[in-house]
Order: C-alpha cells, then structure tokens, then sequence
C-alpha cells in the first residue's frame, strides 16, 4: 500500500465518486463508490489491505471535488 495512492474523485451529477489508485507507474480505475461502504468494498476487491483504516489518511486517500466521506452532489 506505501506505493498507491487512493483518490476518490469529485461526485458525479447523479452521485457517487470516481475511485481510482495510482500504483505500477500508472493510474486504474477501480470503480464508483456511492458510500464508505461501497469504497471499502472497492478497495477491498482492489487488494488493498485494511481499507476502512485508510480513508482518513491523507498520505494514503486524496478526496477531490468534495468533502472526505460526501457521496452525493449538492
């Protein structure tokens, strides 16, 4: 995990927020989350250990566009 960078992105006009990880040397998208749940399970799926634990690091998780933890578009 020391070599990714988890970013979860602004949220979309429907909702939810892009998530993607920078790590290899390149960036891949992981999917759309639409709660912290939904991005636990994401990160999960993506192999990162201890997700939930990760979401409040801003060396680990960058939050743009919104609020940490904001799913919906004002």
């Amino acid at each position: 995990m020391a070599c990714a960078l988890i970013v979860v992105h602004r949220p979309s006009v429907w909702g939810g927020r892009a998530v993607t990880v920078h790590r290899n040397g390149g960036d891949e998208i992981l999917g759309t989350a639409f709660s912290d749940h939904d991005l636990v399970v994401i990160l999960e799926g993506a192999g990162i250990a201890t997700p939930a634990a990760v979401l409040d690091d801003p060396q680990q998780v960058e939050w743009r566009g919104a609020p940490a933890h904001e799913f919906r578009t004002a």
